[in-house]
């Protein structure tokens, strides 16, 4: 059974990589300023940004319904069964969305709703495409991918309050303090949700509370305390010496841990926190047997 593995370009995934790593890439559209854009077709990162600084208006929005089912059509004449892994139904109505169109597939389409964003959705569509070499079908992938959807966690510091007080998520009084006192929120990202973690002062202070929050979820929510068993990815937003300065210490804490990776963080979040943001990804590893 051949089974088609589908992200979208929230994962970080870009469709340079999409071929050579066995996927295919939904692009998100981006409104900027009145036009549309998708990601990594019309918007790069690069570009993004400089929108973004420039203060342009941006929103983030959903693949049409249209776009959807064109590509599932496209990957179900060469293929039986598609997994597809949206971004989290929390963070997005696109999840919605793709588990209603794919009621009209007889069960060939299978939509993940493991609540995962950037690299750990990125994780979610390597182990999908995994489980699929090892004979899995669809739906039983869909099911571990589920089962396991708390096994992740994303820590982020954010650099500036300028675009949380822009998108409503603090009051402009909030935002005016905590630039006063040049604090450095701390988010989550752990389910569905983007929620206040912790505050810091500076870089330090916060990398700091990340590496206990890490440490904290490897050995009560893994129980995998030297990371040897655990996926770790320093992310970014246009701050890459940071984050290699970040990685090369979690590659000291945790030195039996695989390679740590860093990528830059998806537009969709960086949306909501501009430039600067610092954060962590954890994953467990999943345990692929054949079937």
């Amino acid at each position: 059974m051949k089974i088609a593995v589908v992200v979208d370009s929230n994962s970080g995934i870009t469709l340079e990589e999409a071929e050579k790593l066995g996927v295919a890439v939904l692009p998100m559209p981006f409104m900027i300023d009145g036009e549309t854009y998708e990601e990594g077709i019309s918007l790069d990162q690069d570009t993004f940004y400089k929108y973004q600084e420039a203060g342009a208006e941006i929103s983030t929005s959903q693949p049409s319904p249209e776009t959807v089912t064109k590509l599932w059509d496209k990957l179900l004449a060469e293929y039986d069964q598609i997994v597809h892994i949206p971004m989290s139904s929390g963070l997005s109505s696109s999840c919605q969305t793709a588990l209603m169109l794919a009621e009209d597939y007889d069960g060939r389409v299978q939509v993940v709703n493991n609540q995962r964003i950037s690299t750990t959705q990125r994780q979610s569509a390597l182990d999908a495409v995994a489980m699929a070499a090892a004979g899995w079908d669809a739906a039983a992938i869909r099911g571990e991918l589920e089962r396991t959807k708390m096994d992740s966690s994303i820590y982020i510091m954010v650099d500036t309050l300028k675009y949380l007080k822009k998108g409503g998520r603090i009051t402009p009084a909030a935002a005016a303090l905590g630039t006063l006192l040049r604090i450095k929120p701390v988010l989550q990202i752990q389910g569905e949700k983007l929620d206040a973690f912790s505050k810091a002062r500076t870089v330090k202070q916060a990398k700091s509370i990340m590496m206990s929050a890490v440490a904290r979820d490897l050995e009560t929510r893994y129980q995998d305390p030297t990371a040897q068993h655990t996926w770790l990815c320093v992310v970014h937003s246009c701050n890459y010496e940071a984050a290699r300065e970040f990685a090369a210490e979690l590659r000291q804490a945790y030195p039996g841990t695989p390679k740590i990776e860093i990528a830059s963080l998806s537009l969709s979040v960086a949306c909501h926190i501009g430039t600067g943001s610092l954060a962590v990804t954890c994953t467990k590893q999943l345990d692929i047997k054949a079937e």
